[in-house]
């Protein structure tokens, strides 16, 4: 469903008092913090070329392999930016409260590429040749916004895909095993929380102002739902590389990522829908259903294949 270019205007202008309340909000609770902090300086040394450092070696890495793919895969999402920052500008406007909102938000966004790269080349964990390769490859495809149907497809992304950033951050630093690359993370994933937690303010508004086509975006979103960072080079086999360690998952991103945010908004509990709104609640709840089916799947292959090389490691 598409919102003509009348609706997104009156939604715009109805939900401005909202994204200047929840801007001041977020202003009086967003702590400053500096990425120079999380970097451990004194452990970098020069790599090879004009200053004649030394060449890297996958040795010198402290992190495991799919340690690196998954910090590799934030960081290149975290590269693009500029076109979400084109996305977003574009679908909410640079005027008053969202425009305030939309460049604070991208500036809180680049300190978390600048945090995650000055790490990762300052302690050699990856390749600095192949993650700059990745970066232009990456960047030179853009980010085309796939829920642009409407102001609301676009709230409801956001909402989402905030909350599943934070998670990815949380847990790849916890699965790091470096307590400075869980430290960096975790402060990364306060930002992203910040973020989900004014775009899910902005989502229950919708829900109240305009429940059907609310209901419908939502909808629509969860259930083609995809990474920011889904055009990686290999993403999908890195992504499954993410999952089988765990990190990032179908049951994580059912559990912690779809349901609290549907839960806290009573989604599936809305009142005054009616046709396509009330179809979209049920398309939602046959949806997740089958999502929470799948997750189980996944989970009891996944125990199984591990318990099966454990046992082949214990013979």
């Amino acid at each position: 469903m598409t919102v003509d270019e009348a609706t997104t205007r009156a939604l715009l202008l109805d939900l401005e008092p909202v994204v200047e309340t929840n801007l001041n909000r977020h202003i009086g609770l967003a702590k400053e913090w500096f990425p120079h902090e999380y970097v451990p300086w004194s452990d970098g040394t020069n790599f090879d070329g004009p200053l004649g450092g030394t060449a890297w070696e996958p040795e010198q890495s402290k992190l495991s392999e799919v340690a690196r793919t998954s910090l590799i895969v934030n960081l290149l999402t975290e590269d693009n930016l500029p076109s979400y920052h084109h996305a977003i500008a574009s679908m909410f406007g640079r005027d008053r409260a969202w425009g305030d909102w939309v460049h604070r938000w991208t500036a809180e966004e680049g300190r978390h590429g600048i945090a995650i790269r000055d790490y990762l080349l300052t302690t050699r964990a990856v390749d600095p040749i192949e993650l700059e390769r990745l970066r232009m490859s990456h960047m030179s495809v853009g980010f085309e916004n796939e829920h642009d149907q409407s102001i609301l497809h676009s709230i409801a992304y956001v909402s989402f895909q905030e909350l599943a950033t934070r998670v990815s951050h949380r847990n790849t630093g916890k699965f790091s095993g470096d307590p400075v690359c869980d430290a960096m993370l975790a402060r990364i994933a306060t930002d992203e929380n910040l973020h989900m937690v004014f775009y899910r303010n902005l989502l229950e508004a919708s829900l109240k102002l305009s429940p059907n086509l609310a209901m419908r975006a939502i909808t629509d979103v969860v259930s083609s739902f995809q990474m920011p960072g889904h055009t990686i080079e290999n993403f999908s086999r890195k992504s499954v590389q993410i999952a089988m360690a765990g990190i990032y998952d179908l049951r994580i991103h059912h559990d912690e990522v779809l349901m609290p945010v549907l839960r806290k908004l009573r989604v599936l509990e809305t009142d005054g829908l009616t046709d396509d709104g009330a179809k979209a609640r049920d398309e939602l709840g046959e949806f997740l259903e089958n999502l929470d089916k799948q997750a189980t799947r996944f989970t009891e292959r996944r125990d199984a294949n591990r318990a099966r090389q454990a046992a082949r490691q214990q013979s």
